[in-house]
């Protein structure tokens, strides 16, 4: 018994050593501190701005930010005349220059200014307030032909070209522009939106193969629009077809075939020999068959207008002289407007034709005849720029 007490004993007192080296060595730890941190890495380089003296500050005026000196610009080359360079007023010591703005952006170029907007145009199928309506179809003028009623000069001696024209003033001297648009009755709805906005001193060009173009007639003529038969004349590459006019057919069958075209409606006051972009090239370079048609024209009281520039004719007549749209961009439009004007103001009167109504033919020819009369020039129908018919026959061609 006495010998497990004695173990007890040696074992408390062994943690009681223990414990007391325990904490002893915690009472030195903490008399001691914790141990001193490394130093830090020096640092890269730096610029470092000291403050100014204080007999500088004092020199400085007074507002204005101190700031360390900045060193002195190098001297400057003496000029090569022996004269004296000019040089800028030393600033304080001490004080920064203002820094110079940044340079101004160049302005950009104003955009070229828009052709005026059109005038107003009355609604649909109606005539302007005041204005000229063109005349219906007249049964005395008409008689029965084999493919529908053809035109004719009335027993009072009244001529379509006449009676079915736009009135013009005769005591006009200002210079006047005649614009021939064909392609209606084939153009579809864009020939109705250009009945609505073209000028309604345009003269207007219809296809005889149009369908039902009885409306679109209508309209033109409420809005007082001359209007012409447009002939489907043989051209370049026209594959053989039984309504053109050939130059190879004799006269005969071309007469039958004008008056086909002619059947197809009524009220025109002339003839256009060119339909759309085909323009008759190949049947105008025979002059017999060219004549027997203008004969026939002459006969039945129409005028004739050619396609070519200064051509000439058995019948009233006048000659286009410029195509609007062979190029049909903004651009050359224009430029073949301002053309024609130059040409009117040179000669007295000037023809522009165009083959069909196209948007952007018809908006560039509304703005620019928005403007038209304050550049001292009018508007006229085909009609009121005609020249009497040639007394000298076409002469025929070489054999």
């Amino acid at each position: 018994m006495s010998g497990v007490r004695a173990a007890w004993r040696a074992l408390g007192v062994f943690w009681g050593v223990i414990l007391a080296g325990g904490l002893g060595v915690a009472g030195a730890l903490h008399w001691l501190g914790p141990p001193d941190a490394p130093a830090p890495p020096p640092l890269a380089a730096t610029p470092s701005f000291a403050a100014p003296p204080a007999a500088e500050l004092a020199q400085a005026p007074a507002g204005v930010p101190h700031a360390p000196a900045t060193p002195a610009p190098p001297d400057m080359p003496e000029p090569p005349d022996g004269g004296t360079a000019p040089s800028a007023a030393p600033l304080p010591e001490g004080v920064l220059a203002a820094p110079l703005p940044p340079p101004a952006a160049a302005p950009e170029p104003a955009p070229p200014p828009e052709a005026p907007l059109p005038p107003p145009l009355p609604e649909p199928g109606l005539a302007p307030s005041g204005g000229t309506v063109i005349a219906a179809p007249r049964p005395e003028l008409l008689e029965p032909g084999p493919h529908g009623p053809l035109p004719r000069i009335g027993p009072d001696g009244t001529e379509p070209r006449l009676a079915y024209a736009r009135p013009f003033g005769g005591a006009e001297t200002r210079p006047r522009i005649a614009l021939v648009i064909g392609g209606f009755g084939q153009a579809g709805m864009r020939a109705e939106e250009a009945l609505r906005r073209l000028p309604p001193a345009t003269t207007l060009a219809f296809d005889p193969q149009a369908l039902r173009p009885d409306l679109l007639l209508e309209q033109a003529r409420r809005r007082g629009m001359e209007l012409l038969l447009a002939l489907p004349l043989e051209s370049p590459g026209d594959l053989p077809s039984g309504h053109l006019l050939r130059a190879s057919l004799t006269p005969g069958e071309n007469l039958d075939r004008l008056h086909r075209a002619m059947g197809r409606f009524a009220g025109y006051a002339g003839v256009i020999g060119a339909s759309g972009t085909q323009r008759g090239e190949r049947f105008l370079a025979s002059p017999d068959a060219l004549a027997a048609v203008q004969e026939e024209i002459r006969g039945r009281g129409l005028y004739y207008v050619d396609p070519r520039p200064g051509a000439t004719a058995l019948a009233w007549h006048a000659a286009a002289d410029l195509v609007l749209d062979e190029l049909p961009t903004r651009g050359e439009v224009e430029h073949r407007l301002a053309q024609l004007e130059r040409l009117a103001r040179l000669r007295g009167h000037a023809v522009g034709l165009a083959a069909e109504p196209a948007p952007l033919l018809v908006d560039r020819i509304a703005a620019w005849a928005a403007g038209l009369e304050a550049r001292g020039l009018v508007l006229a129908p085909a009609s009121a720029v005609l020249h009497p018919p040639e007394t000298t026959p076409i002469p025929s061609a070489s054999r």
